[in-house]
């Protein structure tokens, strides 16, 4: 049996070893501190030293999206090419000190990744692209996740997902059945927003840095 390979380095044939969208849950539910945990968190996670010299390594691209209600999703921090751990330092930056843009809207989970998808035609230079979701609930609006993951797949794309179970509960199980796509795809599970910044780096470790090989690529759960 082939063993889990932790492939680090673009392959021969493309500049940019992963393309990774952090789509962060703007939704009501979400007040002004827990939306500052979240981005305090996705910073702290991208200054972790092994993350950094992972997506350096892989010259990686990340953006940012903000998403809530359909018809509500933005670009806070566009495609930053990570090429050295400047790159890196100043991404983190970027994303800490990125302003909220709505406050008071539904959970539209499948408008963002329809709108996920759209932004990697910016980045076909790119090995394997990934969409990063975090939130608190459950989409209540607009297409559901599950209906567009087979457009998801006709792209090679995988979705993650990370569950914030502060006010759902059972947030990770919907996450395993209606969210991640994709070969090897996984969600984990944060009991409150004060579990996301430790969670989000361990999320963003096994993202970046393990890619399975073809025997062992499986859907999956982290509940860490």
């Amino acid at each position: 049996m082939l063993s889990v390979v932790c492939a680090l380095a673009a392959q021969p044939g493309y500049a940019c070893g992963l393309a990774l969208i952090l789509a962060v849950d703007m939704s009501g539910s979400v007040d002004a501190r827990e939306y500052r945990i979240q981005m305090s968190g996705l910073a702290e996670a991208l200054r972790d030293g092994a993350i950094a010299e992972a997506l350096v390594v892989k010259q990686a691209q990340v953006q940012l999206i903000q998403w809530t209600g359909k018809g509500r999703q933005r670009v806070s921090v566009p495609w930053r090419a990570l090429k050295d751990f400047d790159d890196v330092d100043a991404l983190a930056a970027e994303i800490e000190g990125a302003q909220r843009v709505w406050r008071n809207f539904s959970t539209a989970i499948g408008e963002a990744l329809v709108f996920a998808q759209g932004s990697f035609s910016e980045v076909t230079q790119c090995e394997r692209k990934v969409i990063d979701v975090s939130g608190d609930g459950q989409s209540n609006e607009g297409i559901a996740p599950r209906d567009v993951h087979a457009q998801l797949a006709a792209d090679g794309i995988i979705v993650n997902g990370l569950a914030i179970e502060q006010s759902d509960d059972t947030l990770t199980h919907y996450y395993e059945q209606n969210l991640i796509t994709g070969p090897g795809a996984f969600a984990v599970r944060a009991e409150t927003f004060q579990d996301y910044p430790d969670r989000i780096r361990r999320k963003l470790l096994r993202e970046i840095t393990k890619q399975l090989s073809f025997e062992n690529l499986s859907r999956g759960s982290d509940h860490l």
